[in-house]
């Protein structure tokens, strides 16, 4: 899994955050049909979980994300997860992944972060929130860390994706520019025209 994630054929980890994750499961395979494969179902939307494991006959798997604790790591990995996405640098979290047998991207912001989680053992990393330095900042980090994949999230606006490649990303975590209100029963051909635009975009 570790290594599917580190050469994704559209190099962009979906984020699904809503106040429920009742139309998660349907979301998600718009997405996978529209060539998105990775997605991640936040612990913050009520019924991530089992939105989860109703998604166990899919093609894909799917992380959960927010995950900041062994237990949430635990409860991930038992519905289904099949990697695990922190907003933070939790040693506990990175730890408990490795036990399982299940990849963690770790979110870290600063070098001494970022640097940190890797030698840990975090499989990629978060660059989290990516917005405040914007892709100057990614690439000013990828100077001296050359060798850590990074995955700037949060505030990554579709019309920036191929200026975070290019600066080094490995990979994007896009949330709400890309799902919008797909998730709280928007149009799922809305969102299939978005998808079409990022991944022409990063073509």
């Amino acid at each position: 899994m570790a290594d599917d994630l580190l050469q994704l054929s559209t190099p962009v980890i979906a984020i699904l955050r809503a106040p429920t994750a009742s139309r998660f499961a349907e979301v998600t395979a718009v997405l996978h049909e529209s060539g998105i494969t990775a997605v991640e179902f936040t612990l913050t939307s009520d019924g991530a979980l089992d939105a989860l494991r109703d998604c166990a006959g899919f093609d894909h798997p799917i992380g959960v994300g927010t995950v900041r604790t062994a237990d949430d790591a635990n409860r991930a990995v038992d519905a289904g997860a099949a990697y695990l996405i922190t907003p933070i640098v939790s040693d506990d979290v990175i730890e408990q992944g490795l036990r399982l047998g299940v990849p963690v991207i770790s979110g870290a912001f600063t070098p001494t972060e970022i640097h940190r989680a890797w030698s840990a053992g975090s499989t990629m990393i978060k660059v989290f929130p990516a917005s405040v330095g914007g892709p100057d900042y990614l690439r000013a980090i990828r100077a001296p860390l050359p060798d850590i994949p990074l995955v700037p999230t949060g505030g990554v606006a579709l019309q920036d994706a191929k200026a975070y490649m290019d600066a080094g990303a490995t990979a994007l975590g896009i949330g709400s520019p890309l799902i919008g209100d797909a998730c709280t029963g928007g149009d799922l051909d809305a969102l299939r025209e978005r998808v079409a635009l990022l991944r022409e975009e990063l073509s």
